[in-house]
């Protein structure tokens, strides 16, 4: 495990220690859109076994998961309900994604202007995916460079995967913030659960890979519809602490 650089220490910059200090996003579908990356390496793998491939708006309710998640959910829709080919289904993913994770990958509009917007608000910026680690490195690092993040966090067998709040809290922990002061900014579910079970202000984001309903009935503080919206809702989280 591993940041792109050390984390920088907090300096207190004027703010109240009980005021929010940072900014922790998930990965795919809240700051990159990376659905045709994961839908290229698993549909190729699918049509290596002859099974079923999916579609991207099936991608968009498959994934958020985890790998193991996702190769649960691919055999179920392709009919294999024994799981007979999770193994191999799992394995040729993984090869597959190690090489392809950055197809087609891209930030969402204005997401760089936003996250640099809440570095000069004075926030951390961290990352905690569900994606493999080495590949949330390589995306972040490659799509917005090694300075912007202050954490990057990906899943690995020490960290239990989303909604588990622990990579949330590791990651609080590494930025050196306390998890009541850390905004927690996610597009699905199991997102608004990390954050809620973390004890963070969890923000729903509707750009992704899910409705407004989904992040309502899963606890969301607030929702926003798209990242140029993020930085006042930073500054209006403040009022409420």
């Amino acid at each position: 495990m591993g940041p792109l650089s050390e984390p920088k220490a907090w300096l207190q910059t004027g703010k109240d220690i009980g005021m929010y200090q940072a900014c922790i996003f998930d990965l795919d579908g809240t700051l990159c859109d990376t659905v045709e990356s994961i839908a290229y390496c698993a549909n190729r793998a699918l049509r290596e076994l002859g099974m079923r491939e999916a579609s991207f708006a099936d991608y968009k309710i498959f994934v958020g998961d985890g790998v193991d998640m996702l190769v649960h959910r691919l055999c179920a829709f392709g009919g294999d309900t024994g799981e007979v080919h999770f193994a191999e289904l799992k394995e040729k993913y993984v090869e597959y994604f190690r090489e392809g994770c950055m197809y087609r990958v891209k930030p969402y509009p204005n997401m760089r202007e936003t996250l640099e917007q809440l570095k000069r608000q004075g926030a951390m910026l961290g990352v905690i995916s569900n994606k493999p680690h080495a590949n949330t490195q390589e995306v972040i690092r490659r799509i917005f460079g090694e300075e912007l993040f202050d954490w990057v966090q990906g899943q690995t067998e020490e960290l239990p995967r989303k909604p588990d709040p622990a990579g949330a809290l590791y990651t609080a922990e590494k930025l050196g913030v306390s998890p009541e002061n850390c905004l927690y900014i996610g597009d699905t579910g199991t997102d608004m659960r990390t954050g809620t079970a973390a004890g963070m202000y969890t923000v729903g984001v509707l750009w992704g890979f899910r409705d407004r309903e989904e992040l309502e009935q899963t606890g969301a503080c607030a929702i926003i519809k798209g990242p140029e919206e993020l930085s006042a809702v930073y500054e209006s989280a403040q009022d409420l602490k």
